[in-house]
């Protein structure tokens, strides 16, 4: 897969067949996502953006997603046009793989601050006993609670997640909760679900917080981590807390390291 200093700005532009020392590319947003195509997409939200090709730099037309990776589509518009775009649309084929470096995003899950130490003693035993009974790793079930609540059992999210662990409504049904803001209540659910999504992605801690973090759909649509800033974000700073928890509890480092994002 070639990788790219700045953005993918360069391939789909010179996707075009016209020789022309200025061409266009859409910078297209929908639900919350961007892509980049030769012409208007369907559905979102493009502005046109001229590139010099005699510039010295092309533009980053991502925003600040960290590094992630992606797929160009080649798709026949309904006017007959051949279109060069990152999203899939209907009847689009594969045209080539891609990795894209962009400014990171700030490690810190926002509106969080800082990573800080690791919190062995906050509610160890029920860390402890839900690692356990549910067989999660008692270090990435505390780095997702640090991340989340930062161990605050009456957190709630402007999203509507609730309790320590930050569970949403369907997911305390699903795995039981009957008072969110019970401390033991959270863990128990938040290491159930986390146990869900590694049998999932086949033990992929990078995706398991990714999902948490975005949902499954999400990670099925992109077919990995969403290149959403916040969730690129998460799963940095969930990877740096596991591996302090790890070190603080005396376990080896994790292996392989956190990956970027696919």
């Amino acid at each position: 897969m070639p990788r790219l200093a700045a953005s993918v700005v360069a391939i789909v532009a010179f996707a075009c067949s016209v020789d022309a020392p200025a061409r266009t590319v859409y910078r297209c947003v929908r639900a919350g996502t961007v892509s980049l195509s030769t012409a208007p997409e369907p559905g979102s939200k493009c502005e046109a953006k001229a590139i010099d090709d005699n510039a010295a730099m092309l533009p980053n037309l991502w925003g600040e997603l960290g590094v992630f990776s992606g797929t160009l589509y080649e798709w026949r518009a309904p006017d007959g046009r051949m279109v060069y775009t990152t999203r899939r649309m209907p009847g689009a084929v594969q045209y080539l793989k891609f990795t894209v470096e962009t400014p990171k995003a700030s490690p810190a899950h926002p509106g969080l601050g800082r990573l800080g130490p690791p919190k062995l003693d906050a509610h160890a035993r029920e860390f402890r006993a839900a690692a356990k009974a549910h067989k999660v790793d008692d270090a990435f079930l505390r780095a997702i609670a640090h991340a989340e609540s930062g161990f605050d059992a009456r957190a709630v999210s402007p999203k509507g997640a609730q309790g320590l662990m930050q569970l949403m409504p369907d997911v305390q049904k699903e795995y039981g909760v009957v008072d969110p803001f019970a401390s033991k209540q959270s863990i128990d659910a938040g290491a159930k679900f986390l146990r869900a999504l590694l049998r999932r992605y086949k033990g992929d801690f990078n995706l398991a917080a990714a999902a948490y973090n975005a949902g499954i759909g999400a990670v099925a649509k992109f077919r990995g981590v969403p290149p959403y800033a916040e969730t690129l974000a998460y799963v940095e700073k969930v990877h740096a807390l596991h591996e302090r928890y790890r070190s603080a509890m005396g376990l080896k480092p994790l292996d392989p390291p956190l990956r970027p994002a696919q």
